[in-house]
């Protein structure tokens, strides 16, 4: 069932799998255990916590609310769980079956969450000495629906 909030949702995830495939992509050797500081996360819990945070979404839009706290995959396993998820998560929405919570509860939870993550991740690749280059993202191409691996180029990056 599409409305004007569920479709926005859509284009947010869409926008989530956008910068976070640039944070997640080109990521160097050892990038996951990296630690900023003693109490930090390492981007590969971080990234453990972001398919957690979206698995978690699909049950909440189902009413049946559940949570896991998994362990940190090595990278390239932990990027596919995250963009699973996003496409897990983009279908329910997509499905004519409604969601059982409101859309704002459900961005305001684990998808604004999910959001603050990513620049996490990309805050960690600057950090390691393995930045993510800046963008013009009002004028990238972000599609509702898009929400795997396979993202559009980048139109205008920063030098």
């Amino acid at each position: 069932m599409s409305d004007a909030k569920t479709d926005l949702l859509r284009h947010t995830l869409a926008t989530l799998a956008y910068r976070g495939g640039k944070a997640l992509r080109g990521a160097p050797a050892g990038f996951a255990n990296f630690r900023a500081a003693a109490t930090t996360r390492t981007p590969g819990e971080i990234l453990s916590h972001l398919g957690d945070l979206l698995d978690w979404a699909v049950s909440i839009a189902d009413g049946k609310e559940a949570w896991s706290g998994s362990k940190p995959l090595d990278w390239e396993k932990g990027t596919a769980r995250f963009f699973a998820s996003l496409e897990a998560l983009d279908k329910r929405l997509a499905s004519a079956t409604p969601i059982v919570c409101t859309p704002e509860a459900l961005f305001q939870g684990p998808i604004a969450d999910s959001i603050t993550h990513v620049g996490q991740i990309a805050m960690l690749r600057r950090l390691a000495a393995s930045p993510v280059r800046g963008e013009n993202y009002f004028v990238a191409e972000i599609t509702s629906g898009r929400v795997g691996n396979e993202q559009a180029k980048p139109k205008f990056e920063f030098d």
